[in-house]
């Protein structure tokens, strides 16, 4: 798998929560070589089934957020733009922000801010709230209404490129980056005879109310499903006990949001092939598409395997590719050991 590749391809395209279009087509085009089965749910979720030839076998989920954080236009003001979040934006990174508008086509943007030299102290020494900031669009007001309806969604302008010698930086690796891991994981699966139908699902809807998964999973119906996410990586001004270092491979959840089967066959399996793994205890909702899917019918059995990202919900994210390597690894070696039976 070239993650720089197809981590380029997906996060230059803009798919906030409700508005993933775009990147499903992108996603479904990179999963068609790889399984039997390409589909699109009624709430544009992508899924890829992959069937191992028995009758009524068991079935195994495999889930990453396609979708990103955005805003959505709420009103003109003199030919700017009033905007709300979609998902969980942080409005200290949104001032002297590019944006891309999702019209047809689309229109740049630039989030308005204040100079330092007009600003006072007090203004220096605080964050805007979304409600105070505006899009400059460069138009009238007259064009800015014609050209940009309310409803329009927007992302941050942006892609993906590496930084250093072994990490990524761009934005809506959260969860795109997830995704790539699941792609490598059925290149790295595709020559290996299943015990189960395995089922990839690209979710849409995770930022904002996780509807995608919650709907997918009912009608996939599956026995075990593994959401891959991402969590919080080192930095020198965050908690060591709250992050997870890049470079020190994925992150196996422990709690009540992860089945203790699941949880306890991928720690097993990640001693097997001798993988560095770390583990986060997640002691209520896990934060990811987990947290619905093992709710999903009579219940499914869930875990949740994470990727160390720096700067999460900023415009510029930052992941390891070698966690990325081995977590695919890990996942592929998990899947492979599930056979016929298994709980």
């Amino acid at each position: 798998m070239n993650y720089e590749q197809t981590l380029t391809r997906l996060c230059v395209l803009s798919g906030p929560s409700g508005f993933e279009e775009s990147v499903a087509k992108a996603a479904a085009e990179l999963l068609r070589p790889l399984v039997d089965e390409v589909y699109t749910t009624r709430l544009g979720s992508v899924v890829g089934a992959r069937r191992c030839g028995r009758e009524n076998a068991q079935k195994l989920l495999l889930d990453a957020h396609l979708d990103e954080i955005g805003l959505i236009v709420t009103g003109h003001e003199e030919g700017f733009l009033r905007f709300a979040p979609l998902g969980g934006v942080d409005p200290r990174m949104l001032p002297d922000r590019e944006v891309v508008l999702l019209t047809d086509p689309p229109v740049h943007g630039v989030v308005a801010c204040l100079p330092p030299h007009v600003q006072t102290a007090d203004d220096m020494d605080k964050s805007l709230p979304i409600k105070d900031l505006y899009i400059d669009v460069g138009l009238s007001q007259e064009e800015a209404e014609r050209r940009i309806p309310i409803g329009t969604p927007a992302t941050y302008r942006g892609g993906c490129a590496p930084l250093g010698e072994n990490l990524l930086r761009g934005k809506a690796l959260d969860d795109r980056a997830g995704f790539a891991v699941l792609l490598d994981v059925l290149e790295r699966l595709k020559d290996t005879p299943l015990d189960v139908d395995l089922y990839v699902l690209g979710s849409t809807q995770e930022e904002t109310h996780t509807t995608g998964a919650v709907t997918a999973a009912y009608e996939i119906a599956p026995r075990m499903c593994v959401a891959v996410d991402v969590t919080h990586g080192d930095s020198p001004d965050a908690s060591k006990h709250e992050t997870f270092k890049l470079g020190g491979g994925p992150v196996i959840g422990v709690g009540p949001n992860c089945s203790a089967s699941m949880s306890g066959r991928m720690k097993a399996v990640a001693k097997q092939i001798e993988l560095p793994v770390q583990i986060e205890v997640m002691s209520g909702s896990s934060g990811t598409n987990a947290w619905p899917i093992q709710v999903s019918r009579e219940g499914v059995a869930t875990a949740v395997l994470s990727i160390p990202e720096r700067y999460m919900h900023t415009p510029l994210e930052v992941v390891s590719m070698r966690d990325l390597e081995d977590t695919a690894r890990l996942l592929a070696a998990f899947v492979r050991a599930i056979k016929e039976g298994t709980r």
